[in-house]
């Protein structure tokens, strides 16, 4: 189960998710995948998921959110983690969203 919160438009979604103190990973379902990945730019998280999802995803590049999200911000701040944590973000991208058995 996950919380939900209905919005007016587009617009306030990002504000909404733009206005958190977390930005581990962004989620976004569309039939336009142009506008997932314009929308996912201007919400500020480590991995952004376009018509995807986070359940079985196997990490191969670094990544620790944003904010007060994974360990970037927490253990030694952003100097510490430079090198492992400078502005990397994970994005997938389908075509259309997946059909999972839920």
């Amino acid at each position: 189960m996950a919380p939900v919160t209905r919005v007016d438009s587009v617009e306030d979604a990002i504000r909404l998710a733009g206005s958190s103190e977390y930005g581990l990973s962004l989620g976004i379902v569309t039939k336009d995948v142009m506008r997932g990945l314009a929308i996912a730019e201007q919400i500020p998280t480590g991995i952004v998921h376009i018509n995807d999802q986070t359940v079985s995803d196997e990490a191969n590049a670094p990544f620790g959110g944003v904010r007060a999200s994974g360990t970037g911000s927490r253990f030694g701040g952003p100097e510490a983690n430079i090198e492992a944590f400078t502005e990397t973000r994970w994005i997938t991208l389908r075509g259309e969203p997946a059909q999972y058995p839920m």
